[in-house]
């Protein structure tokens, strides 16, 4: 088994326990735990401090990389990880846009997108996926209110209209 990667601590055990104080989040609390636990050299191997915070050994080395990286603010931050899409391309992104905003030719459901996809651009991408992404990125929604329907014909309103 690997040696778990040592790494400096700027902050001192004394001010990772005001900052835990003031937590109101359990989810960090505990990485302050940890962290103040390699500090203080608590337990003797990082498997019983996984075990005392019931984490996994990998959760261990995520957060070791995240302190690394961006220091106690990244630690504690809970900013969304939004990767940009490998399948969905920016040219199908703007196809998508277009189609979703268009009064004459909008999408039926999202199976119709997803078979629109194939259809255009040859990728097969997964329904629970595009639905996603159409949520997301439009804030689509399964049953949507329109001002009028996109096959409603104009005369056929007036006549309906007229009759008493």
């Amino acid at each position: 088994m690997a040696k778990p990667r040592e790494f400096p601590i700027k902050e001192s055990a004394q001010e990772l326990k005001s900052l835990r104080k003031k937590q109101s989040s359990y989810r960090f609390e505990k990485r302050l735990i940890w962290l103040e636990s390699i500090l203080t050299k608590r337990f003797k191997t990082r498997k019983q401090l996984a075990e005392y915070l019931n984490i996994s050994p990998r959760t261990q080395e995520r957060w070791t990389l995240q302190y690394i990286r961006s220091g106690i603010e990244g630690l504690l931050s809970d900013e969304p990880k939004n990767l940009k899409s490998r399948i969905i391309t920016q040219e199908i992104h703007n196809g998508l846009e277009q189609r979703v905003n268009s009064d004459t030719e909008p999408f039926l459901g999202y199976w119709d997108a997803q078979a629109w996809v194939f259809q255009e651009y040859g990728v097969d991408v997964k329904y629970h996926l595009l639905r996603h992404y159409l949520i997301q990125h439009f804030k689509t929604k399964l049953k949507s209110p329109r001002k009028s329907h996109y096959k409603k014909d104009e005369e056929a309103e007036k006549a309906f209209l007229k009759t008493p």
